[in-house]
């Protein structure tokens, strides 16, 4: 994953192409050629992108991670105030726990909305088995929610529902 220092050494070389655009612009104009108006599209082109490369060079675009957590694919999202994830069937509870918080760090954000006055962001999490060929079941291992007001939630309510790693395979549990 690029970093911010990547994106300023992107933002430089881009600076660079849009001046070289920008003179080439002016140039063709002085100049009257043909392609002189494509040119200032392409300039303006590059100052936007230009722009935006520079805006990623501030934001630092890190996940949380937490040791211990497992690898996760979120399945579901609302976009408000509802996730699921989805993790291997032989997870931990002790994994799933370090999981959930990894989750409700990464999944949130400001522009997430509490629907009904509930501000509170709910992520489940699950696995799937399969019975006999041809049949997959979903098992809900555990959930967590967090507040949806503040970035950090020292209170999250972890849940695992231990009963249901009966049901998986091989449990570790």
């Amino acid at each position: 994953m690029p970093t911010t220092a990547n994106f300023l050494q992107y933002t430089q070389w881009s600076g660079i192409a849009t001046i070289a655009f920008a003179v080439l612009a002016i140039l063709a104009f002085i100049l009257k050629w043909g392609i002189r108006f494509r040119l200032v599209g392409t300039t303006g082109f590059m100052i936007v992108l230009t722009a935006g490369l520079f805006s990623l060079s501030l934001v630092p675009l890190s996940r949380t991670v937490i040791p211990g957590a497992a690898k996760y694919t979120l399945v579901f999202d609302n976009g408000s105030n509802q996730a699921v994830i989805s993790t291997a069937s032989d997870i931990t509870p002790t994994e799933l726990e370090a999981t959930l918080r990894q989750a409700a760090s990464n999944l949130y954000s400001y522009g997430r909305l509490g629907a009904a006055g509930n501000n509170q962001l709910t992520i489940r999490a699950r696995t799937l088995i399969h019975p006999e060929p041809g049949v997959s079941v979903p098992v809900y291992l555990g959930q967590v929610e967090r507040t949806l007001v503040s970035r950090e939630d020292s209170e999250m309510d972890v849940k695992i529902y231990l009963d249901k790693f009966a049901q998986l395979p091989e449990s570790k549990a």
